[in-house]
């Protein structure tokens, strides 16, 4: 689809399409957690034999910055550090990092290295209900959080991999649907209940055509002040999932497709825009903040 702007009498026409959203509770999407430890399992398995076998020096098209070794590693001390905090129950992260272990010289190491670590990091979140409270980055402590984003990580790390080998394949819609929800309610949105939002532009929705699933996002920045740090947030681009009112545009493709756009493994023309580009464009410059 082409990026070019949407003329202004073609707007008010599409947006007379887009209907008032109701907004589903928190985490809506969310699967089982026997589902998520399978997904876990698969992602991580097809993430080592991709790169098991890719050239180490390959540059990760969607992470330039990596070569295949590097992000054959990064996924190895993110699941050995999730899997230290969960199976020992740490509320100090700092505890973890003290025992993280040396990053191996050549690849056949490392893949043992990833092997091992990644069915431990399984055995600690299938030995570990949901509300098991553990050490996470976020308001939720428990390792029912820890679960549900290592699913999401493997899988993005997972397409890394395919991205790197040329192999690509879907998405799991399911988990791709529940991954939507994360990323705009957890990775750029959630804001602290010490941070303001303030909107910058009109609302966007996003709509998953293959599931359903859907969204209503204020676009705009937080400003505030962590109380644990004391750093100063200001005008930070985030979004915020709201109620109500009539969004100005919409983004909508397959639930695989989007997960993928929000978290910079698929361009710009993979997804449908319609609808105000101003709003289009905040939200974009949202994305450009980055996550991996």
């Amino acid at each position: 689809m082409s990026m070019q702007r949407i003329a202004n009498s073609e707007r008010s026409v599409r947006l007379d399409t887009l209907p008032p959203m109701s907004q589903p509770p928190d985490q809506p999407y969310r699967l089982p957690r026997d589902r998520y430890l399978d997904l876990l399992a698969s992602d991580s398995d097809r993430f080592a034999d991709l790169l098991a076998e890719a050239d180490p020096a390959r540059r990760v098209p969607s992470c330039p910055d990596w070569s295949a070794v590097d992000l054959f590693w990064h996924l190895t001390e993110v699941q050995w550090f999730w899997g230290t905090i969960v199976r020992d129950r740490l509320s100090d992260p700092a505890v973890a990092e003290e025992r993280k272990p040396a990053r191996p010289s050549d690849l056949d190491a490392l893949g043992h290295l990833f092997a091992t670590v990644s069915e431990e990091l399984r055995d600690a979140l299938a030995n570990s209900p949901d509300e098991t409270p553990v050490w996470t980055w976020a308001d939720d402590q428990t390792a029912g959080f820890v679960l549900r984003r290592q699913a999401h990580e493997a899988l993005i790390h997972r397409v890394d991999a395919e991205l790197v080998s040329g192999d690509s394949t879907a998405l799991d819609p399911e988990l791709a649907t529940d991954g939507v929800d994360e990323v705009v309610r957890v990775m750029y949105g959630g804001t602290p209940s010490w941070a303001t939002f303030t909107a910058t532009a009109g609302r966007v929705a996003v709509r998953a055509l293959d599931t359903d699933g859907a969204w209503n996002l204020a676009v705009g920045t937080i400003s505030g002040t962590d109380p644990d740090s004391g750093h100063r947030y200001e005008n930070e681009p985030a979004v915020d999932v709201v109620e109500g009112a009539r969004p100005v545009a919409e983004v909508s493709a397959d639930a695989g497709t989007l997960d993928a756009w929000f978290w910079g493994r698929a361009g710009a023309d993979a997804v449908t825009h319609t609808g105000d580009r101003t709003a289009i464009d905040a939200l974009e410059a949202v994305l450009r903040t980055g996550i991996q």
